[in-house]
């Protein structure tokens, strides 16, 4: 029996829910039973004791979003910033998200119904309404306190604590900065209310310490609300995942001993025959063994047109079988299918990227323990030399330094312009996920784009009609659109839109016939039309195709799927249609050549097509006819050699790759998953929308840079003043008047939220 390595107690083999291989056991021991162990089947083997690699039969791993070196099989706290772990996959972790998410909102909305009438009451005078003469200074006072504890340290009760395991590991950040500037106004205001005789005459307004409530809870509102916001934005990541899980059918028909049974898609078992019925999902990765059907693999290859299979080729788990009906024997099952591998490099790119640590969180780094030397040195320096009461003088000088270096300006700095600058870029239909994906644009330098749906339309239509002998274009488009109107394929869609643009009448067909991924056939006006390839046209017996063979390789080079046509059995003419570029896509890729940009196509397509379009849009950088997989490791080789670079897609063939990207851009007329798997979002599915992109990640950082100087300049000079550095030249009366060093961070909280909403005339394109 095997051991568990933690408590020594023995073992017990449970039912694998997710085993990785055939023949896998997860081993619980019953005093442990939310550590999972992976053994083998001969007893006692295979238990390392490695815990953190492995998923646990609840089928998650935790990590920190900060931090994503920690990770352990159940949720809790980082041991470095203290913040909520989150899974990796998301599955069964939506209610503990969800439990997060309410009461990191519940915390906000009480702290701003509680905080509103403090910052009310506390600024008044300033607005000349005598509040404190209405009610009186002394009760003013007591429901400051009152109001303003729940604040503090209920609603901002998680930032003390994040704050805390920050210094305890030496990873300082914003939270160091919040919790130190919250506390200390919080517990400076509540000691002068509280023990009001132990401070010096200098530091009393109309006979009273000053008291700062305001400060602190405007200070731990302002940070719960990004909080909040930060939590639906990682839960909108995590979609992604689940929306991939979701292409899978939940059931497949199997067929064992004669029978065909409906079972759960987890009880397919390798080598197991399945029926797949017309628009049925295909349940797993297999080989066609009897019948045929087109299917549609665009949200794999990125191929527009369905594919035609028959015996003996491959069809992939989650595409879609649009006409036809065949059996398949089952190859890959579980998390060894295509799509199953998708969801594991989206997942494995969104973590593999650390954070980019916040402007404001890098300059926590050394801001903030210079603030603790300069506070400690402050009261070592008055309790050493200062007039008496020395204590009193350093305590009162030491705190003093710790209120003027309050990040209330430093945690609007960045915030702000990104709020200003996320809604500018809403206004243009560019939908910006977050600060780090502003910050990572200005710093790209290579820009990877998707043919189909990105830089063209992504709907096949009608170029070209080819005409011979006694026929016109409008009648052999007329004959042809009369046949197809039978057919479901794409390419029939087209060529009818075609027949309905010139406005020609279609025909009744009889005797209509399809030969999957050839061409079809059928009965009109008396004459027997076929529409198709040149080699299905050939097996019909169709004559005279040689004469318009030049014609059709012309097309072909520009990037046209050509089908010809046949009448009564000689060839009629011929029809081209081709996914078009976008009106906008030549401008945008001008531009971005022109910014420096290395520009790269990679597409699922055929590479005749591909090139086609890459010469019209004068693209150097060429690869076609890749999977998923193949575009993700492309983007990951990019990176590797120390490119900086962002993805543009529309498919879900896009999503690893735009998840792999530094910076993912997804077609707003594309799927959910890639916009999911993307930190940008183009509303209008319009390439010009990646130029206003950069142009908005540049204006906004250097936005965020100008408002941390003013952020920082107050501190810069406040402290020093606090500290007490100009008492030998003007004597006591230089000490920094807390009144003062509140009005200072007021103009400077002015001046960046004057300076963010610069942002909003900035012109975009």
């Amino acid at each position: 029996m095997p051991i568990d390595p933690i408590c020594g107690m023995n073992v017990e083999a449970s039912t694998p829910l997710r085993a990785r291989r055939e023949g896998d056991v997860f081993y619980f021991c019953s005093e442990h039973c939310r550590e999972r162990f992976l053994g083998e089947n001969d007893a006692g083997s295979g238990l390392s004791g490695e815990i953190a690699s492995l998923k646990t039969a609840e089928g998650n791993v935790y990590t920190c979003p900060m931090h994503p070196e920690i990770r352990q099989d159940a949720p809790g706290d980082c041991p470095k910033c203290g913040m909520e772990l989150e899974p990796i996959v998301e599955q069964n972790a939506d209610n503990q998200a969800d439990y997060e998410s309410r009461w990191m909102v519940r915390r906000f909305w009480v702290g701003f119904a509680l905080g509103l009438p403090v910052v009310a009451i506390a600024m008044s005078a300033t607005v000349g309404v005598p509040v404190e003469r209405w009610i009186g200074p002394a009760v003013s006072r007591w429901i400051q306190f009152a109001l303003a504890t729940p604040v503090v340290l209920w609603a901002g009760w998680p930032f003390f604590a994040r704050g805390w395991r920050s210094v305890a590991s030496w990873n300082l950040n914003m939270f160091t900065l919040i919790a130190m500037g919250t506390g200390a106004a919080y517990f400076y205001s509540a000691a002068a209310m509280l023990f009001p005789d132990f401070f010096p005459e200098s530091f009393r307004v109309s006979g009273q310490v000053a008291i700062y409530f305001e400060a602190a809870t405007t200070i731990t509102v302002l940070v719960l609300l990004g909080q909040v916001l930060e939590l639906r934005a990682r839960r909108r990541t995590a979609g992604a995942i689940r929306e991939l899980m979701s292409l899978a059918p939940p059931t497949a028909r199997v067929t064992r001993d004669g029978h065909e049974v409906e079972l759960p898609l987890d009880q397919v078992r390798q080598g197991d025959l399945l029926r797949v019925r017309p628009g049925d999902k295909v349940p797993v990765d297999g080989e066609v063994t009897e019948g045929g059907g087109t299917v549609d693999e665009s949200m794999m290859t990125g191929e527009s047109a369905p594919v035609a299979k028959g015996p003996g080729e491959t069809v992939l788990g989650g595409t879609v079988n649009r006409r036809g009906a065949f059996l398949m024997r089952a190859e890959r099952v579980g998390r060894d299918t295509v799509l199953a591998r998708i969801i594991d490099l989206v997942a494995e790119a969104q973590r593999s990227r650390a954070p980019i640590q916040r402007v404001a969180d890098a300059v926590a780094g050394y801001f903030v323990p210079a603030v603790v030397l300069v506070a400690v040195a402050t009261f070592l320096a008055w309790a050493w030399l200062g007039p008496e009461p020395r204590l009193v003088y350093a305590i009162v000088n030491a705190v003093a330094v710790l209120i003027v270096a309050c990040p209330c300006t430093l945690g609007l700095a960045t915030p702000m312009s990104i709020m200003v600058g996320v809604g500018r870029g809403a206004r243009e239909g560019v939908l910006i996920r977050s600060a780090e994906v502003l910050e990572l644009m200005r710093k790209v330098d290579t820009i990877v784009v998707d043919k189909t749906g990105t830089l063209t339309e992504g709907r096949p239509r009608l170029t070209a009609v080819v005409a011979r002998d006694e026929l016109t274009e409008d009648d052999v488009l007329r004959l042809a659109a009369s046949v197809e109107q039978n057919s479901e394929h794409p390419m029939a869609h087209a060529i009818l839109e075609g027949a309905k643009e010139r406005c020609l009448g279609v025909s009744r067909a009889s005797n209509f016939d399809s030969a999957t991924g050839r061409g079809v056939s059928g009965t009109v006006d008396g004459r027997r039309i076929a529409i198709g390839s040149r080699d299905y046209l050939v097996d019909l017996g169709i004559t005279g195709l040689d004469v318009l063979e030049s014609v059709a390789a012309r097309l072909r080079r520009d990037g046209n799927t050509v089908m010809f046509v046949g009448v009564g059995g000689k060839t009629a003419g011929l029809l081209a249609v081709a996914d078009p570029i976008k009106k906008s896509t030549p401008a945008a890729i001008k531009r971005l050549r022109e910014w420096g940009l290395n520009v790269h196509m990679l597409t699922g397509d055929n590479r005749e097509t591909a090139m086609a379009v890459a010469e019209s849009l004068e693209i150097d950088h060429v690869e076609a006819q890749l999977n998923p997989r193949e575009k993700h490791e492309r983007i990951k080789s990019l990176r590797a050699m120390g490119r900086v670079v962002a993805m543009a897609g529309d498919g879900i063939n896009d999503a690893p790759a735009l998840a792999e990207a530094d910076v993912g851009i997804a077609m707003g007329t594309g799927t959910d998953v890639a916009m999911e798997s993307a930190g940008v979002t183009l509303v209008k599915g319009d390439l010009q929308g990646i130029v206003k992109a950069f142009e908005l990640s540049r204006a906004v950082m250097r936005n965020v840079h100008q408002n941390l100087f003013f952020a920082l300049v107050y501190n810069g000079l406040g402290i020093p003043i606090a500290a007490g550095v100009l008492v030998p030249v003007f004597g006591l009366s230089a000490l920094l008047n807390p009144m003062i060093a509140a009005a200072a961070m007021s103009f400077s909280s002015v001046s960046v939220i004057g300076n963010a909403l610069r942002l909003r005339g900035t012109r975009l394109g």
